[in-house]
C-alpha cells in the first residue's frame, strides 16, 4: 500500500514539474517570437521612415553636374562655398526622387493599409527629402572651412549628415510627426543602419563610376 502511495506522489509530483518546465519552454517560446516580431518591425519602422532621405544623395550624384549652387564664389576665408560637388541639377534631381519614393510610401499605405508602419505625410517625406541634401551641403560648407578637399574622408559628418539635417527640418516643421514616427527603439536602428548602408552605397558608386572615393 505505501509503496503504491508513493509511487502516485511520485507520479504527480513529476507530471507537476513537467508542466512547469513545459509552460516555462512555451512562455520562452512565445517571448522569443514576439521579440523577433519587433525586431523586424522596428527594422522596417527604421528602413521606411528614412527611405526619402536616403534616396536623394546617391540620386544627386548619380545626376550631379553642371552649376554648381555656391555659383563658384568664395568664402570670407578665400575657399569655396561648397564646391563642385554640389550642383543644382544634383540638388533638384535628388529632392524630386526623395519625395517620389514619398509618394510612392504615401500610396503603398492607402493600398494596403500597413498600420504596423508609420505613416508617411507630403510634409514628412519633403522635409526628409530637402533635409538630407541640407545636411549635406552644410557638412560640404564645413569641410571647406576646415581646409578639406572634396571626397575627403570626415568620418562621422559623412554618415550622419542626412539624418541630422532631416531631422533638424522636422524638428522645426513637423515636431509631431517626429516624436510619433521615430521612437528610441527606431532612432537607435537609425544610427546603427545609416553607416552600413552609407558605406555600401558609396562601394556600389565607386564601381559604376559615379563616385571618385569608396566612401
Amino acid at each position: 500500500m505505501s509503496t503504491r502511495y508513493g509511487s502516485r506522489k511520485f507520479y504527480l509530483r513529476f507530471q507537476s514539474n513537467f508542466n512547469v518546465i513545459t509552460c516555462s519552454l512555451l512562455e520562452v517560446l512565445e517571448c522569443s517570437v514576439i521579440s523577433i516580431d519587433f525586431v523586424l518591425i522596428v527594422l522596417l519602422s527604421a528602413f521606411w521612415v528614412m527611405l526619402p532621405a536616403y534616396l536623394p544623395n546617391p540620386v544627386a550624384a548619380l545626376c550631379g553636374g553642371g552649376v554648381p549652387v555656391d555659383l563658384g564664389r568664395n568664402f570670407s576665408d578665400g575657399k569655396r562655398v561648397l564646391g563642385d560637388g554640389k550642383t543644382y541639377r544634383g540638388l533638384i534631381a535628388g529632392i524630386a526622387a526623395g519625395i517620389l519614393i514619398g509618394l510612392v510610401q504615401v500610396w503603398l499605405q492607402g493600398r494596403f493599409g500597413w498600420q504596423f508602419l508609420p505613416q508617411q505625410t507630403l510634409l514628412s517625406i519633403t522635409l526628409l527629402s530637402v533635409g538630407a541634401l541640407l545636411g549635406d551641403m552644410v557638412k560640404s560648407f564645413f569641410k571647406r572651412r576646415l581646409g578639406k578637399e572634396r571626397g575627403a574622408k570626415w568620418p562621422v559628418a559623412d554618415m550622419y549628415d542626412l539624418v541630422l539635417g532631416a531631422f533638424f527640418l522636422l524638428l522645426v516643421f513637423d515636431t509631431a510627426w517626429l516624436f510619433s514616427a521615430v521612437t528610441l527603439p527606431v532612432l537607435i536602428t537609425i544610427l546603427i543602419m545609416t553607416p552600413v548602408l552609407h558605406r555600401a552605397v558609396n562601394i556600389i558608386g565607386f564601381i559604376i563610376k559615379v563616385k571618385e572615393v569608396p566612401w
